[in-house]
Formats: C-alpha cells, structure tokens, sequence
C-alpha cells in the first residue's frame, strides 16, 4: 500500500491545494500524515492561514475523519546542515559553516545536491520509527511542477557528477529505491486545457521512464454544464431557439430585451465550445489509462472549509 504520495502540476492547477486536500482525506481517525513543502513558499501555511512552517513538523490540522496531519516545510540549508551533522558529526562546526555562507554557496553550486537533500528528508520522514512503529502513516509531498518533477525525483542522475560513491551517493540509491517501490505513487495536477493537460502527458512519460509509478491524475476545479448535449450542440451551431431563451429569462424575472436574447445566446455558443474543448482534454487524459479523480471549482476561493470539502471529495 501506497505511503508516499507525490503531487506535482503545472502552476496555477491548484496542486498545494490539491497536496493539502489529499493530506486531509488520508488523515482518517487514529492516523498521522505529514504533509510536505519543498520550494520555499509557505504555501501550506497560507492555506491552513497558520505562521509560516519552520524546519520543525508541527500540526496543523485534524482530518475529517479524526486524524492528524502535520507539515514540514524543507530547507535545503537546513538539511544540509543536518545531514553534516549526521553523517560527519559537525555539529557547531556546520553551524559555523553555514554563517559564512558555505552551506548556501555549495547548495547554489550544486543544484543536483539540493534535490537530494530534499528528498532526503523526505525518505527520512517516510522511514522513521517511533517506539518500533511508523512515525507517519503517510507522507504527501507538495512537490515542483511538472516541467521540473523529473529530474527532481531522478537522484541517482543529479548526483553522477558529484560523486561516484560515498555517503552522498549511497543515500541517492536508497532515496530512488524508494521512489520506485510499491509504497511510493506520483499523482499529477491538471486542468481541461491544452497546456496542463499536455504538460501533464510528457510528464508521464518522463516519470514512467524512469521507472516511476503514477498513482492518480486528479483534474482539479471541474466545472459542470447546466446545458445537456442537445442544448450544447444547439449552443455550438448558434440556433438555441430565441423563445426558450425569452421563456427562461422571463422565468428568471429579468427585463426582456433583443440585446439580453442575443447576449445569453452568445455566451452559450462561448460555453459550448469551452465545455468541446474541456471534453477533448478528458478525452486526451482518459487515454492513457490511468486513475481519475476529478476535483469540483470552488468558486468562492480556498479556505480551511473548502479544502474540507476537497477532501472528502478525494475521500469519496
């Protein structure tokens, strides 16, 4: 069974919300789910309106079943300096290091070994025992966007020209076997347009490449047609008939007017072909045969509510 769950997306599909909301749900009674960002833009606490996550797991919610999900919010740095400490008891030494900025610049130079660090911890948290049992009983990550998930996740290749072998390169080979084991699945973001979805489909095929898993596409902020088909092929050729029109904006108790007729009949044809063009990115996702959940807009916005809402959507 699946205990490392990684979300990623292209940005604007809502995958920190999705991250959160999939934390909830799996926080179900008795359970503990840590809940992790890696990019450095306290997005987790804007969406539980909590201060800003220190590099300290710390609880931030109950599921809606009873559960508890905690968050973490990765630094690099921080990780480095913890890895020093670890592997090659520094201690105050690595302390020092990082107030003349070492620990900063070999991150900077290095971005391959920054990767490894976060997912790192990562692996860490995923690993770690408490009195002989799991710490968590999952991990969800907030991973990077799709356009950069692959080489994220891909450790062994981030660190071929940093080392050969060694502590760094030992935990880069334990870090990919775990990523590639049943315990780990990859959900991908998207919404019903063009780039999402198609960002979303070379994604697959990089994660899959590298022997990865997918665990679920999840189309994020679905909107519904009030329209049924026969209304939307109408709506496409331009002849919803006037009269209806006339009847419901009656019904509605609007003022009638000609310029009201053809403005609601405008935005129909508009509506029918978003909602084509919405179909044929389903269609085009539907095809590579893997997992959907499809998550409603929530047209007020994202608070604490909504995100419960999400989750027991996911839950469902």
């Amino acid at each position: 069974m699946a205990r490392l769950h990684v979300v990623t997306g292209k940005g604007g599909t809502g995958k920190t919300t999705v991250a959160a909301a999939m934390a909830l749900a799996l926080a179900e009674q008795g359970k503990r789910i840590l809940l992790v960002e890696v990019e450095g833009r306290q997005g987790l606490a804007q969406l539980f309106d909590v201060p800003p996550l220190p590099y300290v797991e710390r609880r931030i919610a109950h599921g809606p079943a009873g559960g508890e999900v905690f968050a973490l919010a990765v630094d690099a740095e921080a990780a480095l300096l913890e890895y020093l400490d670890m592997y090659y008891h520094l201690g105050r030494a690595g302390k020092a290091l990082e107030k003349v900025g070492a620990i900063d610049f070999v991150t900077t130079i290095a971005p391959g070994l920054r990767d490894v660090l976060l997912t790192g911890k990562v692996y860490e948290a995923t690993r770690r025992k408490v009195h002989g049992k799991l710490a968590y009983d999952a991990v969800v990550v907030d991973a990077p966007p799709t356009g950069r998930i692959a080489p994220f996740l891909n450790v062994n290749t981030e660190v071929a020209g940093l080392a050969k072998v060694g502590p760094i390169r030992n935990q880069a080979d334990a870090i990919m076997g775990m990523l590639r084991s049943d315990i780990t699945r990859i959900h991908l973001v998207t919404l019903l347009e063009e780039m999402p979805v198609q960002e979303t489909l070379d994604a697959v095929g990089q994660l899959e490449a590298l022997d990865l898993r997918i665990g679920s596409i999840v189309v994020n902020m679905v909107r519904n047609s009030p329209l049924d088909d026969d209304a939307l092929a109408l709506a496409v050729k331009e002849k919803l008939p006037a009269a209806e029109l006339t009847r419901g904006l009656k019904a509605a108790g609007l003022t009638i007017g000609d310029d009201l007729v053809q403005t609601l009949a405008s935005e129909a044809h508009d509506h029918a072909i978003r909602v084509g063009l919405e179909r044929e990115n389903r269609d085009r996702i539907d095809a590579l045969g893997k997992q959907v959940t499809e998550l409603t807009l929530q047209p007020d916005g994202i608070d604490q509510g909504t995100l419960i809402d999400l989750a027991e959507e996911f839950r469902a």
